[in-house]
């Protein structure tokens, strides 16, 4: 969907439904970009699918990326409390014609998703085990970004 049609279609959806922030939809938005980019075989074209329980997934792991321990506040400013949240936003864009959806898609694939505080709170809780909350290192999605720690060629920051 181009740029300004996106644009429109998204300003009509808050004016129907102010539950969400313009910033949660771009979020979504980025973290299905995301979510594709973490895929280990992504799929091809521009009819690409990905299920509810990736998309809460790679949303999960793009929010502690971007936010780390201010993800929930963050989410939750913008009108995200819950994962059903999230399917609601995916099922109210594919409405607008800004997402497709296959016919085995619905919303209550986004309600048994993850809790909030054990995704977004837990992992930086000072606890007796160091690796009990560790999860896998999430992959760097930018790396000719400037900077970037995986790229010895980037300047060094200083001090």
């Amino acid at each position: 969907m181009k740029s300004s049609n996106f644009s429109k279609a998204l300003e009509e959806l808050i004016r129907q439904d102010d539950r969400y922030t313009e910033e949660a939809y771009h979020f979504v938005r980025e973290g299905l970009d995301f979510t594709i980019k973490l895929m280990a075989k992504p799929p091809e074209g521009p009819g690409r699918h990905v299920s509810g329980k990736e998309l809460l997934d790679g949303i999960r792991k793009f929010a502690l990326q971007e936010y780390g321990p201010l993800a929930k506040t963050v989410l939750n400013k913008w009108g995200i409390r819950e994962c059903s949240d999230v399917g609601e936003m995916v099922f109210s864009m594919v409405e607008k014609g800004i997402l497709g959806k296959t016919e085995d898609d619905e919303k209550t694939d986004f309600s048994d998703g993850f809790d909030f505080d054990d995704a977004f709170r837990k992992p930086f809780l000072p606890n007796e085990d160091p690796d009990r909350n560790r999860e896998e290192p999430i992959p760097d999605t930018d790396k000719d970004a400037p900077g970037n720690l995986a790229d010895p060629s980037s300047p060094s920051p200083q001090a």
